[in-house]
C-alpha cells in the first residue's frame, strides 16, 4: 500500500500548515509519500491549496520527485511541470478519476471502489480500500498503524 499525506497532513486537518515545505517534508520524515497543491504564477512556483501561498523552485521540486504527488491548480503549472520528466503531478478539478504522469488512476473522493488505484480521502465516505494499491489522506496515520 503506498501511504500519501494529504497536503503534509498526518492526523487531521491543519489549514494553517498544510502545503508549507516544512510541513510537507515533516510528513515525509514520518515515512509517506505526500500529495501538495503547485501553482504557476509568471515563471515562479507556488504550494497552496485555494491561492499560492509559498514560494519554491523546481530544485526544491526535483530533490523530492521520488515522493511527492504534484497537484497542479492551474493550467500554467501543468505546463511547467510536464516539462520536467521525472516529476509527479496530475491535474484535476471534480473528475471520478484521472490519471497521474506516472499511470496510477487517482479518484476523487466518493466514488470508490476502482481497482488498483489511489484512494483519496477515503474516511469522508468510509470508502471500500481493499483493492486499492494507495491511500491519500488527512489522516493518514491511521491508515499506516491498521
Amino acid at each position: 500500500m503506498i501511504y500519501i499525506s494529504h497536503r503534509g497532513n498526518l492526523t487531521g486537518k491543519n489549514h494553517n500548515l498544510e502545503n508549507h515545505p516544512d510541513y510537507v517534508d515533516q510528513a515525509h520524515h514520518s515515512g509517506c509519500d505526500v500529495e501538495v497543491d503547485i501553482w504557476c504564477i509568471g515563471c515562479e512556483l507556488f504550494l497552496g491549496h485555494d491561492q499560492p501561498n509559498y514560494s519554491i523552485d523546481m530544485e526544491w521540486l526535483h530533490k523530492r520527485s521520488d515522493w511527492l504527488w504534484i497537484h497542479c491548480k492551474n493550467s500554467r503549472a501543468v505546463e511547467t511541470v510536464s516539462q520536467q520528466h521525472n516529476l509527479h503531478y496530475f491535474w484535476h478539478q471534480l473528475d471520478d478519476l484521472t490519471l497521474t504522469s506516472r499511470g496510477y488512476m487517482w479518484v476523487y473522493p466518493g466514488k470508490q471502489p476502482v481497482k488498483a488505484s489511489i484512494a483519496v480521502l477515503p474516511e469522508l465516505n468510509r470508502e471500500d480500500i481493499r483493492h486499492c494499491v494507495g491511500v491519500c489522506s488527512d489522516v493518514i496515520n491511521q491508515y499506516k498503524l491498521a
